[in-house]
């Protein structure tokens, strides 16, 4: 028994062994349980808001009438189309036009939520904000539009404003971080006193100037916030090359003839990007907090646009609304303890003190 338990081992280890590193860290990160479901359980999340439109939307899927096939998610049809009297778009909650569309013989497939992110449902059957019920699984918000529909849309912003965030932030702190560690020197030291000054110019004024000045927008507020936010992580990366620029392999490539640049993209960068996808998970939440936050305040995305931190402030402004605080902040707490697993179980597994 000792002997069979002697050759099991010895036979892990070698597997262990002839793996690549890559393989390594992604097993070391699959044994993390917590941040492994963490991924697949927010990964399903970004899936469904992605498809959101099939989820939850004031427009049917499809409508089957008069022998007739219509895609409304598709194509906008005239109320005329379906028995009305306007030649105006078809309201799918009109009760009239729900019973023409689903009687003798006709139907119509609606979505899992029969709702659109600025839907106003003008039949509601309680005055607005309205609180959870069978037409609204978590209540409306202060101008009748269904929280269930902003919160899924909402969700689809922050994370996609903020995997823009980071990956615009990654790019220009690795170009950053990898220019004054690999020459250092006079470039280092010009380079670092440059950052802390531009550091130093307060954000959040130069946000209010230019929300002031100029109409606001995604991309607007997507090009400030992606000035300051690279200085971050642009020192991890300059650590990483003042220390890897002086190995072996390194001196080898340059006794070699490689260009600096080479020895950059080849040699460098692919041993210094640890901290960088470690670095992920906390940069993401990061930005969808200053995204809500500024949603908040006024000062993020246009009106109009769902967003997080606009019903965290109509939740502020009614108090009665409960819905609307709660199960916003439970979206915006779920989220952020999803990235955080996330980051100490890709921490753990880039780890080369860890174990295989």
């Amino acid at each position: 028994m000792f002997g069979w338990t002697l050759v099991s081992s010895s036979i892990s280890a070698a597997s262990s062994v002839s793996l690549s590193p890559s393989r390594r860290a992604w097993r070391r990160f699959q044994r993390q349980r917590l941040g492994y479901w963490s991924l697949v359980i927010f990964c399903a999340l970004v899936l469904i808001s992605l498809c959101a439109e099939l989820v939850s939307n004031d427009k049917p899927l499809l409508v089957r009438y008069q022998g007739q096939t219509y895609f409304p998610m598709l194509k906008d049809y005239p109320e005329t189309t379906f028995g009305g009297d306007f030649a105006t778009p078809t309201d799918y909650l009109d009760p009239f036009i729900q019973e023409r569309i689903t009687q003798g013989g006709n139907w119509a497939l609606y979505t899992l939520n029969p709702y659109g992110p600025n839907t106003l449902n003008y039949f509601a059957e309680a005055p607005n904000p309205s609180a959870p019920s069978s037409q609204n699984w978590l209540g409306t918000d202060d101008r009748g539009r269904d929280l269930l529909a902003q919160l899924i849309y909402g969700f689809r912003v922050s994370v996609l404003f903020a995997l823009a965030l980071t990956f615009t932030g990654i790019l220009l702190g690795v170009v950053a971080g990898a220019v004054q560690g690999f020459f250092g020197g006079k470039t280092d030291l010009i380079a670092q006193r440059l950052i802390e000054i531009w550091g130093s110019m307060p954000e959040l004024y130069l946000l209010i100037i230019f929300s002031a000045v100029l109409s606001p927008s995604i991309g607007l507020l997507l090009l400030l916030l992606s000035l300051f936010g690279w200085m971050g992580l642009s020192d991890y990366v300059r650590a990483e090359f003042l220390r890897n620029r002086q190995l072996d392999y390194v001196k080898a490539a340059r006794a070699l003839g490689v260009s600096n640049w080479q020895i950059i993209w080849r040699h460098i960068l692919p041993n210094s990007l640890t901290p960088v996808v470690t670095f992920l998970p906390f940069r993401m939440s990061a930005a969808i907090l200053a995204l809500t936050s500024l949603d908040f305040l006024g000062l993020g995305v246009p009106p109009g646009t769902p967003s997080l931190g606009e019903l965290l402030s109509q939740g502020k402004n009614n108090i009665d609304a409960w819905w609307i605080s709660l199960s916003t902040f439970a979206v915006l707490v779920v989220t952020l303890l999803l990235l955080t697993f996330m980051g100490d179980a890709l921490r753990d597994a880039l780890d080369p003190r860890k174990a295989d």
